[in-house]
């Protein structure tokens, strides 16, 4: 049996929170009411996330030995997150972010930096750190990397997820190897030049065949395509404080749920139940819930009725 449930390969960083009423004009300028350090990052916060569902989860990265380098490696390990393979890169900073949080809509705008001696190359990350977990989970960035480890995954039989919100060069070798693209709503249209979704999705998982092909949706929920039918899950309404890292505790939901074998409308919505709920405390794990507390969500919320959806032909 292998020693962890999921590994995950990419970024962490530790974000600087700043609170505000409202978010100025261009050019304006308006008081803040709170400063604060929170740890977060695409694959380490949805690393945090399985762990906190109960997986044995392995987090693979780099982080700057300055003090918000610290912050993190506190937070994963507190976090009972495996560190046996993150490197502690010498002189250089940690990435960080800036985060502006308006108060009274709980959305976020974010700056953020990461120093080039934060990126980590193919020959740093061995079989054996990938082959030791049941699913990898990986994100766009350090592209050759995440590209050499979904290989490593992909030869040996191992799911691997992706949480890509841009365009990277060389993603196209990495889309081969993905079998769970859950992308950001903006990556499709942008990889595509095809503006209607359901055939952006369709050109991508014909393309590059890999089982489902999604999408994130913020606010609005999810969508995703698995086996000639699109699946829509509306997001679930909570009182929002802070939306940062949402995106991420979608992503380490979904891991949990392919690993428990979750149809996929209910790997949807139990996600877009954990990403809601950690709205609902600042930070980019703030909120992150139980799989009871997903569940509660998920049976006492009134959405939306889900639809099922036809694909739309993508001949253009």
């Amino acid at each position: 049996m292998p020693e962890f449930d999921v590994v995950g390969v990419g970024l962490n960083a530790t974000d600087t929170v700043l609170l505000v009423s409202h978010f100025p004009a261009y050019g304006g300028k308006v008081p803040f009411h709170d400063e604060f350090l929170s740890p977060g990052g695409q694959v380490a916060s949805a690393m945090v996330a399985c762990a906190r569902l109960g997986l044995r989860a392995k987090y693979i990265g780099t982080v700057g030995d300055d003090e918000r380098g610290r912050i993190q490696m506190e937070s994963l390990r507190g976090s009972g997150v495996n560190l046996d393979h993150v490197q502690l890169r010498i002189g250089c900073a940690n990435q960080s972010a800036y985060i502006v949080i308006d108060q009274s809509t709980g959305e976020r705008t974010i700056l953020w930096r990461r120093p080039e001696c934060l990126r980590i190359a193919p020959e740093e990350i061995a079989p054996e750190q990938i082959l030791c977990a049941r699913l990898l989970h990986i994100d766009g960035h350090d592209t050759p990397a995440v590209e050499h480890a979904a290989k490593i995954a992909r030869q040996a039989g191992l799911p691997v997820v992706v949480d890509v919100d841009t365009i990277y060069p060389g993603f196209d070798r990495v889309l081969p190897h993905v079998d769970y693209l859950v992308s950001s709503s903006e990556f499709p249209e942008r990889w595509t030049k095809q503006s209607d979704p359901f055939k952006a999705l369709a050109i991508i998982q014909k393309e590059y065949g890999m089982r489902v092909a999604a999408m994130t949706l913020g606010a609005h929920g999810a969508l995703a395509l698995e086996a000639g039918r699109f699946v829509y899950s509306p997001a679930y309404v909570v009182n929002c404080v802070d939306t940062t890292g949402a995106g991420d505790v979608f992503h380490g939901a979904f891991c949990y749920a392919v690993l428990q074998g979750m149809p996929m409308r209910e790997a949807l919505d139990f996600s877009n139940a954990m990403a809601a709920l950690n709205c609902t405390a600042l930070g980019a794990r703030g909120g992150i819930a139980s799989p009871a507390e997903a569940r509660a969500l998920m049976n006492s919320a009134g959405r939306r009725s889900q639809r099922e959806y036809q694909p739309v032909s993508s001949s253009n």
